[in-house]
């Protein structure tokens, strides 16, 4: 918190942390820094709102390393303001910068929520399904946009398990909707290079911030930048009032 600020801003400073570390499992820091004066706060606006935070844990077991949000002006309940409370009229658009470790990333990968989903994964061979699940997936960020996956495949109609090494750059696809891979190097036998694509691209897509969206916010990936041994991801969000709110 600004230590120019007056004891209304610091107050719904303390508010909004409070709020938004109820909706995260751990915290190593917040802070929140409101900027506005008692005459904008009565008629119900702020003039910004900066959020930062180090070591985030959501509820789904993703870590961040560290997180920015700021905002331009947000509407408020004048009314709720006054007493400290922090009641949003409308939603509000910001823009979010996100690090996360490659450490941060193979914990989310072996966290029961991405687990689950790497169970029974479905690709298609020649028109027909093909059934397979994802054990002890690894991720390493050797730095060069380059993003290198390790994987062992299982399968109903495999002998054996098979192991998947790939090498890949990732992309922005379809607007900032999807991400999209391409591949350097991949090997897998028995495998058609389609395949191989298709696996990818679902562990890629598992590990989609959107899919760890906490309450009333909601981020749109714009761009990311692979270095070595983390990625920094920059965005737009949306932010309602759900993301205030204390449970």
């Amino acid at each position: 918190m600004s230590g120019e600020q007056n004891l209304g801003e610091q107050a719904l400073d303390k508010v909004a942390e409070v709020a938004i570390t109820s909706q995260l499992d751990q915290v190593d820091q917040i802070d929140v820094d409101i900027q506005t004066d008692p005459l904008k706060l009565v008629q119900g606006k702020l003039d910004s709102v900066a959020i930062s935070g180090e070591g985030l844990t959501m509820k789904q077991d993703l870590r961040v390393e560290a997180m920015g949000v700021s905002t331009d002006s947000v509407a408020v309940n004048p009314l709720k303001a006054m007493v400290g409370q922090i009641e949003l009229t409308e939603s509000t658009n910001a823009q979010v910068q996100v690090l996360l470790t490659e450490a941060d990333l193979n914990r989310a990968l072996n966290s029961d929520y991405l687990q689950q989903k790497m169970q029974s994964l479905e690709v298609n061979v020649e028109g027909e399904p093909l059934v397979i699940t994802l054990e002890d997936t690894k991720l390493q960020l050797p730095g060069d946009s380059k993003m290198v996956i390790d994987t062992a495949l299982n399968s109903p109609s495999f002998d054996q398990a098979k192991h998947l090494s790939a090498v890949v750059k990732p992309f922005l696809a379809d607007e900032g909707q999807r991400i999209g891979l391409e591949i350097i190097s991949a090997e897998v036998p028995g495998l058609s290079v389609e395949v191989v694509t298709a696996l990818l691209e679902k562990i890629v897509e598992l590990l989609d911030l959107r899919n760890f969206d906490m309450d009333g916010f909601a981020m749109q990936l714009k761009d990311f930048d692979l270095q070595t041994g983390k990625v920094l991801l920059r965005g737009s969000a949306t932010v309602e009032q759900a993301l205030f709110e204390q449970f």
